[in-house]
Order: C-alpha cells, then sequence, then structure tokens
C-alpha cells in the first residue's frame, strides 16, 4: 500500500514537471517575442509599423499592412474552403462511412496531416499554379492560390476533432430523434452535430490557426509581393513568409522589425484562442 502511494506521488511530480515545463516554454517564447519586438514598434512608431502601406527596409520603412492584410485574406480564403469539406467529411466518416472504406479513407487523411510543407508547396507550384493561371488568367502565383492550396492543408485537423466530437456524442441522442420521427439526415444535423459543436469549433480554430501560421508552402506559391493585395489573382506576402525570407539576413532595427512582425503574429493566435474560448463559454452555457 505505502509503495502505491509513493509511485503515485511520483507520477504526481512527473506530470506536474511536464505540464511546468509546456507554461515555461510559452512564457520564454512571450517574453523573448516582447522584449526584442516592442523596443522596434517604439523606434518605428505603433501606427507607422501597423499601419503603414510600405516595407522597405534598405530605407528604414517598415510598413506591416500589406502583410497582415495578406495573412488574413488568405485565411480566410482557406476557412471558405476548408471549413465546409473538412466538416461534411467528418460528418461522412463518423456516420454514414461504410466500414470497407473507413479504414483506407482515414489513413489517407492522416496522411494528408503528415505531409511536410514543402511538399504541399511543389503541389501546389506545379499544378495548381499552372492551372489557376490557364483558368483565371494572371501569373498563377496568387491569393487564390494560396486559398485552395491552405483549404486543403487544413483539412487533416479540422477532420480529426471534428469526428472525434460527433462519435463522442451519446448514441441515444441519435436513437432518440429517430424514435420522434426524424429521419437519418435530420438526426444527424439537428441533433448530433449541433451537440458537438464546441468540438467543432474547436476543430475550425485549430485549423485557422494552422492557416495563418503556414509558411513554407505559401512562400512558394503566393507571388511574396510586399505590397497591398489587389485582387485574388495578385500576389501578396503573409506576416510569416515575410519573417522567414529576411530573416537570414536582416541586421538591427530590420531584424527587430522582423520578430516584432512575429509580435502580432502572436497576438493574432492569441485572440483567436480568446475567441474560441468566448464562443466555447456561450455555447456551453
Amino acid at each position: 500500500m505505502k509503495s502505491k502511494s509513493i509511485k503515485e506521488k511520483v507520477m504526481h511530480i512527473v506530470f506536474l514537471a511536464a505540464a511546468m515545463v509546456c507554461i515555461m516554454a510559452v512564457v520564454l517564447i512571450c517574453v523573448f517575442l516582447l522584449a526584442n519586438g516592442v523596443p522596434a514598434m517604439g523606434k518605428i512608431g505603433v501606427f507607422n509599423f501597423l499601419l503603414g502601406k510600405t516595407w522597405r527596409p534598405g530605407q528604414d520603412i517598415y510598413g506591416i499592412l500589406p502583410m497582415i492584410l495578406g495573412s488574413i485574406y488568405v485565411t480566410a480564403g482557406a476557412i471558405i474552403i476548408g471549413v465546409p469539406i473538412g466538416i461534411m467529411t467528418a460528418v461522412f466518416m463518423a456516420r454514414y462511412c461504410p466500414k470497407k472504406i473507413y479504414a483506407p479513407l482515414k489513413g489517407a487523411i492522416d496522411l494528408l496531416a503528415g505531409i511536410p510543407s514543402v511538399v504541399y508547396g511543389f503541389f501546389g507550384l506545379v499544378i495548381i499554379v499552372p492551372f489557376v493561371r490557364d483558368t483565371f488568367g494572371g501569373s498563377g502565383n496568387s491569393i487564390l492560390t494560396a486559398c485552395v492550396l491552405l483549404g486543403f492543408m487544413i483539412l487533416p485537423t479540422i477532420i480529426g476533432v471534428c469526428e472525434s466530437s460527433l462519435r463522442a456524442v451519446p448514441e441515444e441522442y441519435y436513437q432518440n430523434a429517430l424514435a420522434l420521427g426524424a429521419t437519418h439526415e435530420r438526426s444527424i444535423f439537428k441533433v448530433v452535430l449541433p451537440t458537438a459543436k464546441s468540438g467543432v469549433l474547436t476543430g475550425v480554430v485549430l485549423g485557422i490557426g494552422r492557416a495563418i501560421g503556414e509558411t513554407m508552402a505559401v512562400i512558394m506559391i503566393a507571388g511574396n509581393q510586399a505590397r497591398m493585395p489587389k485582387g485574388l489573382l495578385k500576389g501578396v506576402r503573409t506576416l510569416t513568409a515575410n519573417i522567414v525570407m529576411e530573416m537570414g539576413y536582416a541586421a538591427d532595427l530590420h531584424r527587430e522589425a522582423l520578430i516584432a512582425t512575429g509580435v502580432v503574429l502572436f497576438v493574432f493566435i492569441l485572440l483567436i484562442n480568446l475567441c474560441l474560448a468566448a464562443i466555447k463559454k456561450g455555447v456551453e452555457q
């Protein structure tokens, strides 16, 4: 009995230490970003930095509004494409999918989650860019191309979380709806899906986080033009792409401005998570 008590205390300490490591990692990242990024905003000017339309490091002009809008447009497009497909696929897998094809389909989705970003980028560069160029015009390296590719990239995240949420709904809810005269489809979309909406929202927000934080694939297909977005068929540069493309040779204020760009990106992710918490709280109430 005493040995069991000692093991429980040891495991309690191990789990606590693991949790503390996670917390410390987040704290250290926050401290690094704020300590190196906020002073740069002070030197450049907060409004000049956030609302400036020109990014010219050679002339010490650092305005990231084009990159902010680029990230928002690309992420919004990915949501429009990926969220409906992801949720419908999750519903199919949880409630419609025959057992014979479930395992191959699940394996394919898991494989999508494991494909490196650079491979997605090559696919977009070889397949999607020429298709967009030949079908809609322009160079093909555009907001539309990035939206389509990111829409596919966020699918595994959305499908996985949404399917788990749908399967977590007690079977009695579905059976009771059928007993009351509802059809199979109505039972799913009026009972099961609304019951699982908290988990579905979590999957959507995780997908948004994946889209807004994606770098390599976007660099390869989005055009990387540090200017105000002018249309779906024009090139764009995102916040993440801006950091990766220039951090290798940046120095002094230029480097600090890129770190400050990371602060803005971090704030975006923080706001997304706060919105999720608020929405989930409202849903649960």
